[in-house]
């Protein structure tokens, strides 16, 4: 591989996890309280206010704050809240009209760009079917959802763009501003597993990004068929604007399946199989599921961050002991992901493949 495979993350041993302070459900997340982290709603997902991350100086005493608020969010439920992330509300906005305008398009001209295996592009209605997370059950049946990937950097090659007026400069602009957004969130997701801050930097210079517009109809579900079945995203984080039509349960350990509390303007965002891999298994990478059961279009803009096509993933020093030795064997970024897409859309790639490892 052409980018220092052999480089190996080193830190000191992890120690006993420590309970970040949180806030009694309810308390305002913005910028009102000097704790880093808050929780509301239901009380299970934490708020973490960001805003240190957007200034031009690291202030290390935010930073370590941040990053006892993380390693809590993610050892505990894999699902928390950003705000005053730096992404503006209007520029979120514009994904959602974005993603509006692109599936109101004619179905044949949804049909002439379609996804393909290294090519960004329409994922018809059924297209998809989840197979890699074993949490969807034995029934699997199509994903009652339409889509539109646009990529960057890992193993794709190019986009499709709809002949949409400023569509694929909009969400190019939208892909710089949340690939930075993950490059912020990278210091304190170090700091939170006793590594330098640094240490995951050399594995992100070329983020592997997708950027997800789904249109989930109102429809009625049969059994054992959703919107988006059960299942864990494949990503290191997951970035989801707030939507205003319910649809998504997350199921986080201890808990039966909830609907996450919408919080105008933040990011939900959870962390992935990858990250669960790096941080042996410390960190969860938590199912969760998408059925539009309003009367209206359901629509969702999802991006997916992580690494470099050819980071070599292996859990950090820090994770593994003689009390907790590896559970994961090295992969590259990429070819975990090559299986992901294979395994769950086999129509689109023509390539089948089996459970992971097999």
């Amino acid at each position: 591989m052409a980018h220092n495979t052999q480089h190996r993350i080193a830190g000191a041993r992890l120690p006993q996890i420590q309970s970040a302070g949180t806030a009694p459900a309810g308390t305002a997340p913005a910028g009102t309280a000097p704790a880093a982290a808050s929780r509301l709603g239901t009380g299970v997902i934490p708020v973490l206010d960001v805003a240190p991350l957007t200034e031009p100086v690291p202030d290390p005493v935010a930073e370590s704050a941040l990053a006892d608020a993380l390693r809590d969010a993610l050892t505990e439920v894999g699902f928390f809240f950003i705000v005053n992330h730096g992404v503006a509300v209007e520029t979120i906005e514009l994904m959602f009209d974005e993603a509006r305008r692109l599936h109101a398009l004619p179905q044949p001209v949804k049909e002439s760009i379609p996804m393909g295996k290294t090519v960004g592009g329409y994922l018809g209605m059924g297209g998809g079917t989840s197979y890699a997370s074993d949490i969807a059950g034995p029934v699997r049946k199509p994903n009652q959802n339409e889509a539109f990937f646009c990529h960057r950097h890992g193993y794709h090659t190019e986009n499709q763009y709809p002949p949409l007026m400023h569509f694929a400069e909009r969400c190019e602009s939208y892909i710089d501003q949340l690939i930075e957004l993950g490059a912020r969130m990278l210091p304190v997701l170090a700091l939170s597993l006793n590594l330098q801050r640094d240490a995951f930097d050399a594995h992100f210079d070329r983020p592997s990004v997708s950027l997800r517009m789904s249109h989930y109809p109102p429809m009625d579900y049969d059994d054992h068929e959703w919107g988006l079945a059960p299942h864990t995203d494949s990503s290191v984080f997951t970035f989801l604007p707030a939507n205003d039509v319910p649809g998504l349960e997350i199921r986080p350990a201890g808990h039966d399946w909830i609907a996450p509390p919408q919080l105008s303007g933040a990011y939900l965002v959870n962390s992935g199989d990858m990250l669960k891999r790096w941080t042996n298994d410390m960190y969860r990478s938590t199912a969760h599921r998408v059925r539009n059961l309003s009367a209206g279009d359901r629509y969702a803009v999802p991006f997916f961050y992580g690494a470099r096509d050819d980071a070599v993933v292996e859990p950090v020093p820090t994770t593994v002991s003689e009390e907790r030795p590896s559970r994961h064997d090295p992969i590259t970024y990429g070819d975990y992901q090559r299986w992901f897409l294979n395994r769950n859309y086999e129509l689109v790639t023509g390539e089948k493949v089996g459970s992971f490892g097999s």
